[in-house]
């Protein structure tokens, strides 16, 4: 088994079955870690698409979800902010409870999430800090600490 099916396995497992078939695998690129010999980045035509985290989670940047999203089963790792706040949002903001239109089911804490607009674009990536069910429920207080958007890059995208 090469990497490309040992990533495609992962996206599945933590995504959602068959979330992977949106990628064409046979087109990812690898980079390893020197030290270790581990996967470390996947792009895709020189454009990072996800991180794999020492813990072998799977971290996935704007562009990697913007390729994920189309994937019906993958709507269930989304959180869609409603008009107004997800510009901030889009600029690298955390987003608060009071501001969530509809999440995913598969939305838990600390799970990688995709915030999405209204209009179901991709406009940040981040982990949830509340369960599906407490975003749903709560008023107040932070859902989603954003990790990287489409305003704010982090400093490990390439080719932006």
């Amino acid at each position: 088994m090469d990497f490309r099916e040992k990533f495609a396995i992962s996206l599945d497992y933590i995504f959602g079955k068959g979330v992977s078939s949106v990628l064409p695998l046979e087109r990812l690129e690898f980079s390893f870690s020197k030290r270790t010999g581990k996967v470390k980045t996947i792009s895709l035509d020189d454009r990072l698409l996800a991180t794999i985290r020492s813990n072998g989670s799977i971290a996935l940047t704007v562009y990697g979800a913007g390729l994920l999203v189309k994937h019906r089963g993958f709507q269930g790792n989304c959180v869609v902010v409603e008009e107004g706040p997800d510009k901030f949002v889009a600029e690298g903001r955390s987003v608060f409870a009071r501001h969530v239109v509809s999440c995913g089911d598969r939305v838990r804490p600390a799970s990688d999430v995709v915030i999405l607009d209204v209009t179901g674009k991709v406009i940040a990536v981040g982990k949830a800090v509340l369960s599906a069910k407490m975003m749903r429920g709560f008023d107040r207080g932070m859902a989603v600490k954003v990790r990287e958007s489409i305003g704010k890059r982090t400093a490990g995208e390439v080719n932006a």
